[in-house]
């Protein structure tokens, strides 16, 4: 028992240098939250506010015994008191169109008008309770654990203004007549532009974690109704599935078309099940069509200034540095050849892989086009590019010799920054060698000095952090060892492939990107398919002539097969 007393100020001492490290590490993030709290219960408490306020017409504009023009509904239930001994309940019809207004339904009239500033203290109280649960959920959903990655702090300033502005929306739409229903509040929300702008710009998972908070966030500012909160959350989540296959922008145009007609269809079942009368179909399809298929043409406008404010990896800027023709590949091609056709079969290799694993195919395949940009300042330093030369480094001393390689990556991540390519490209430029040993110069310089310290030759990059990083470390390594081995088969392919994975698990190079040996596996049979496949053997013709063989001029070619 004794020891036990002994021991918890010493736990507790532990646990406030955690919190107060991880405040430390995270107070921005921490201040993004909290920052969306106040705004959202701000936003309540006006809605608290206003919500009796009659703003859709004028008290004056009518008198007990008066035809009423239209229906209207009390929104929030008012106590009776002295000066108006009536009492309302929320959601009763005051006054009906095209009856007579008698002097109890006009006193009601007058009660609601002169009523603005009561409150209902405890459906406040609700509605906050609810935007903190919203926010833990966030701060889980959003956290490493959960997203795979630590959120950018940009992603999380834009998702919460987004989740504001769309709450925002829900809670004042139905204030104009024209949206009041929960059949018609929906074509007011904006959630699906904000659902389209974070899956394209930040991916899938954060697209669906979105949808669900912005789902909440619907049914909590639409005062807990069922129709707007479905609505939302069935759209968004067929959003989110729809926009993995995007790849051009001009798909966006097809999206939009398809995310129109799906509203209609979801509109049309909700009101077949809450069993609601179609009368207000003419205002409401119509409008809830149009909702879905602007909100894909707008993110369009949007999407470019916010890539280029933003500098993320979204699929249509990931497609765009892809072209093959852009001036850095164009002049990589041209000052570096080796190097070129080296990045583009890397490329085929970490696509392919990064699919079978379900990593980002895309950002694997851009990253392996630009990961080596750096050498096009000394390309004759790099042995691909010496199909005709002399090794440049046959009469330099080892340690120069790392130097000059080692400087390759330090120039690709200053290329990469001056082209601000997405930070996600240029963290696997920057990790594609991790911190290994180069072994050529480490084993020469050895011969030398048999005292030297590894650390000398070691890359100065970190460990690969993500899957898709990984991948191109391993395609780039495999790429260019199996150009060095000699009759390629599948099966010493195999062999060769594994010896090297084996290697970077051995050396620590793979200990901070989640792969799994299943992964592991997965990726070494993509590679051992697709490079079999490049270097397979062919027949020999019965008339084909050694190169070498001077005694014929005219070298019979065969046939192509």
């Amino acid at each position: 028992m004794t020891n036990r007393v002994n021991e918890m100020p010493f736990f507790g001492k532990e646990m406030g240098e955690a919190v107060k490290s991880y405040i430390k590490k995270n107070w921005a993030a921490l201040i993004v939250f909290a920052v969306t709290f106040i705004l959202c219960g701000s936003i309540i408490y006006l809605d608290a506010n206003t919500t009796q306020t009659i703003t859709s017409f004028s008290i004056d504009d009518y008198e007990p015994g008066q035809i009423s023009d239209r229906t209207i509904i009390a929104s929030k239930s008012l106590p009776a008191d002295g000066e108006f001994p009536v009492e309302i309940e929320e959601g009763e019809k005051i006054i009906k169109k095209g009856f007579e207004i008698k002097p109890e339904q006009y006193l009601k009239l007058k009660k609601m008008a002169a009523s603005p500033s009561y409150i209902d203290y405890r459906a406040f109280a609700d509605n906050i309770l609810f935007i903190m649960l919203i926010s833990a959920l966030a701060f889980l959903l959003f956290s490493s654990f959960f997203l795979g990655r630590k959120a950018e702090l940009k992603e999380l300033i834009l998702e919460g203004c987004l989740f504001v502005i769309v709450f925002f929306m829900t809670c004042f739409g139905d204030k104009a007549p024209v949206f009041q229903g929960v059949f018609r509040l929906p074509v007011i929300i904006p959630s699906s532009i904000c659902v389209y702008l974070v899956t394209i710009l930040f991916g899938q998972i954060s697209g669906l974690y979105f949808t669900f908070l912005i789902s909440f966030g619907v049914l909590c500012g639409s005062g807990f109704e069922l129709v707007p909160f479905l609505f939302t959350l069935a759209s968004n989540l067929t959003l989110v599935r729809v926009v993995k296959e995007i790849e051009r922008r001009t798909d966006m145009i097809m999206c939009s078309v398809g995310m129109a007609l799906l509203n209609v269809v979801y509109i049309v079942v909700l009101k077949v099940i809450f069993n609601d009368s179609f009368r207000d179909a003419f205002f409401v399809i119509p409008a809830i069509a149009f909702n879905g298929f602007i909100s894909g043409i707008l993110t369009l406008g949007l999407l470019t200034p916010l890539e280029i404010i933003m500098n993320t990896a979204s699929v249509f800027r990931l497609m765009d540095l892809s072209d093959q023709n852009s001036p850095v590949l164009r002049r990589l091609f041209l000052t570096a050849r080796g190097t070129h056709q080296h990045s583009m079969m890397v490329a085929q290799l970490a696509e392919a892989a990064c699919k079978e694993i379900g990593a980002n195919s895309l950002i694997g395949r851009v990253a392996a086009y630009y990961h080596d940009i750096g050498k096009m300042e000394h390309p004759e330093y790099f042995t691909e590019n010496n199909i005709d030369t002399e090794n440049k480094h046959t009469d330099l001393n080892p340690s120069l010799s790392v130097s000059i390689i080692k400087s390759h990556i330090r120039l690709s991540i200053e290329k990469a920054h001056q082209m601000h390519l997405p930070k996600s490209v240029v963290d696997i430029i920057s990790e594609h060698h991790g911190n290994s040993v180069i072994t050529y110069f480490y084993n020469k310089a050895k011969e030398q000095n048999p005292d030297v310290n590894d650390s000398e030759f070691r890359y100065d990059g970190n460990i690969p952090s993500t899957k898709e990083s990984a991948v191109v470390m391993l395609a780039d390594v495999v790429e260019a060892a199996c150009k060095s081995l000699e009759k390629p088969t599948p099966k010493r392919l195999e062999q060769f492939i594994q010896q090297i994975i084996s290697g970077k698990i051995e050396a620590h190079q793979l200990d901070d990107c989640a792969l799994t040996f299943g992964e592991l596996t997965k990726i070494k049979e993509c590679f051992v398919s697709i490079l079999a496949a490049t270097y397979h053997g062919r027949i020999k013709y019965q008339n084909q002539k050694d190169p070498d063989d001077t005694t014929d001029n005219t070298p019979s070619m065969p046939e192509a097969k």
